[in-house]
């Protein structure tokens, strides 16, 4: 979509890569799609972010997966599916293109982790709040609270000052022209990024730290399960769609 001389509010778009197939958790069914309180991990997620006023939710999924497109979802008419890629950026990546016909430059684009089912919308309304009138962009994120060690070979290497230190959260929301120039010249010179602040950063440009939960966990291992289970139990009933 063009630039024009009128004055246009930007809107929201979402995306939410699950094209990865989750090897760290151990199960043979990918982890967004185990159950948590009647629900599949993706459902919730998506769920979630379709609470916001968004233009559309696009989820970037493996190009074998046959589960997603079954699931009754909170808000049908807002999804769009694209296949993903071999890592997060290329999934990211393809859902970008995908809406770039239809979204201007100045826009939000937030990306989710599709396995961090128990965001707030409280936490979602602060980021979108947050960065309203910010140029670039910006992340949830929580500051490390424990100890931090180096090791190598199971030995501690040394202790890493956690002055400063941030743990990044999703959603990772940026004007869309940007992140889609970030992450099309981090594909170009072949950089590896792991998530979008990352690519964001690779401009040159600031990354803006949005003070989020502690319980926006991303469910990466089988223990991870029921503690996000114990969590979307204790929220207020309004935190589901």
């Amino acid at each position: 979509m063009k630039l024009t001389n009128v004055i246009m509010q930007a809107r929201y778009w979402a995306i939410l890569p699950a094209a990865g197939s989750g090897s760290r958790f151990g199960a043979e069914t990918p982890k967004q799609y185990l159950t948590l309180l009647g629900k599949t991990v993706m459902q919730h997620s998506v769920d979630r972010i379709c609470q916001l006023p968004i233009q559309a939710c696009v989820l970037a999924l493996n190009r074998h997966d046959h589960i997603a497109k079954t699931l009754n979802f909170a808000h049908p008419a807002l999804l769009h599916w694209v296949t993903g890629g071999a890592e997060r950026m290329d999934s990211v990546l393809a859902a970008m293109q995908y809406l770039q016909q239809h979204a201007h430059e100045d826009d939000w684009v937030l990306v989710h982790d599709v396995a961090r089912p128990c965001i707030l919308p409280s936490d979602l309304q602060l980021l979108l709040d947050s960065l309203s009138h910010d140029a670039v962009g910006g992340l949830l994120a929580v500051p490390v609270r424990d100890t931090l060690k180096r090791g190598q070979a199971g030995q501690v290497v040394e202790t890493v000052p956690r002055d400063h230190l941030w743990q990044c959260q999703t959603p990772q929301m940026f004007r869309f022209g940007l992140l889609l120039q970030a992450l099309q010249q981090a594909k170009a010179k072949q950089q590896q990024v792991t998530d979008e602040a990352g690519a964001i950063e690779q401009l040159g440009l600031p990354v803006k730290l949005v003070s989020g939960s502690s319980t926006n966990i991303k469910i990466t291992y089988p223990e991870d399960l029921g503690l996000a289970e114990a969590i979307l139990k204790s929220q207020p009933k309004s935190s589901s769609a």
